[in-house]
């Protein structure tokens, strides 16, 4: 007898996948080693950035009061400072120093004249001055200290990715060892006796296992660690066991395929040996109604669809919030925003659809053009998207040009809100 399952909205279902997740801790790793973690603390400045009063440019220290005549100033250069060191002298009266980007300003100087805006010469006893034209004010061309941040204050916040502009900020004060979060390891398993491995021909009534990889990259893509175990064939047994060894291995589990309610259809059975709580086993979404999520001793196992988009799209919905959130990311869920839908949708769907879509702007204004098949067997697709359209459930259909919900799949946001 198939069994009868009971469909659950979108955004319940992410409820119960996230229920009880919790980031897994944290470890130092160098500076070097932290490119795209998640910071498990808070990046504070251990100084004054800048340290101190500083000439942003190649150029001349002076007395902004020497420039206040009615022509050309005549100040005497009295000494040159490189970037990396500090002025001896005093600046007095119509004096000047000549100055490299980044090196402290003198004592006595309030104001930087840029290089080309002066004209250098010397006088008969060797002596170089500087002829200034126009008219400084104190403070002019001076990075003060301290202006883009002061010692003590948060830089980054928990939680935030380590991009290259954040490693610059962690160089800047002093991070050589990074507090990072835990990545998760996600085991992954394909299933089915229909799939070939990737290296092998194409046979009558085969078909090569895609899923797996795409997976794997979006495992990578999270930040978390992926552990493929490969094909599981149609027997029971086998998969039951294989499942319950790896379950002792990984933080999460993710398998692809056999989630539906077909003879051979074992992980909905799998997760009942297991005595694992099933969270859900279907979800009123196109493609991937069938996606089931359980947990078992605190890990969260997914079984999604076979058909490559449908693991796909469950993925990103599911999968993806638990390891950001397991990561302690402060953004786990894919950016919303609205698009201009580029084609019809005459057909209704009492679900809600999730169709891949590649989205630009056009005449200031963001549009989303569905990328081939909308079938849930459609793999071609997901090479060119980089959005999915959501298309709420009802009894009518999308009109071209019609505003639309549309899901980034490279963004990142703190809510989530699609039913």
């Amino acid at each position: 007898m198939v069994e009868i399952r009971k469909p659950i909205a979108v955004s319940e279902a992410v409820r119960r996948a996230l229920a009880d997740v919790e980031p897994l801790g944290a470890e130092k790793v160098a500076l070097s080693e932290s490119d795209g973690r998640v910071l498990a603390e808070d990046v504070r400045a251990d100084h004054d950035e800048p340290p101190f009063d500083r000439s942003p440019y190649d150029g001349f220290a002076l007395r902004a009061e020497d420039t206040a005549g009615s022509g050309p100033a005549e100040l005497k250069v009295i000494e040159e400072i490189a970037a990396g060191d500090v002025g001896r002298k005093r600046i007095g009266a119509a004096e000047a120093a000549r100055i490299m980007t980044g090196a402290p300003i003198p004592e006595g100087a309030d104001a930087v004249v840029m290089m080309e805006q002066v004209e250098e010469a010397k006088r008969g006893d060797g002596e170089p001055y500087i002829l200034v034209p126009d008219t400084y004010r104190a403070g002019d061309n001076i990075s003060r200290q301290g202006e883009d941040t002061a010692k003590g204050t948060v830089q980054v916040e928990r939680g935030t990715p380590v991009t290259p502009g954040v490693k610059a900020v962690l160089a800047t004060f002093g991070y050589a060892e990074v507090e990072v979060a835990r990545r998760p390891v996600v085991g992954i398993f394909a299933t089915g006796t229909e799939l070939l491995d990737v290296d092998e021909e194409i046979v009558a009534g085969k078909i090569r296992n895609s899923n797996a990889y795409t997976l794997v990259s979006q495992v990578h893509q999270t930040g978390a660690k992926a552990r493929y175990y490969g094909i599981l064939k149609d027997d029971f047994d086998l998969c039951y066991e294989a499942v319950r060894n790896a379950l002792e291995e990984v933080d999460v589990l993710v398998t692809t395929g056999g989630a539906s309610v077909g003879d051979y259809d074992y992980l909905q059975e799998i997760f009942r040996k297991l005595d694992a709580d099933i969270c859900f086993n279907k979800v009123a979404m196109r493609p991937g109604s069938v996606t089931t999520v359980a947990k078992w001793q605190g890990k969260t196992l997914f079984a999604l669809s076979g058909n490559p988009a449908a693991c796909f799209v469950g993925f990103e919905l599911f999968t993806r919030p638990v390891l950001k959130t397991m990561l302690g990311a402060a953004r786990p869920y894919l950016k919303k925003t609205e698009a201009v839908l580029g084609r019809d949708f005459p057909k209704a769907n009492p679900f809600t659809r999730f169709t891949r879509a590649k989205v630009d702007f056009q005449a200031g204004k963001l549009h989303a053009k569905p990328i081939g098949l909308d079938k849930s067997n459609a793999v071609t697709p997901l090479a060119h998207a980089n959005a999915l359209i959501v298309l709420p459930g009802g009894t009518e259909g999308y009109e071209r040009d019609s505003i639309v919900n549309v899901l980034l799949l490279n963004g990142e946001d703190t809510q989530w809100t699609v039913n």
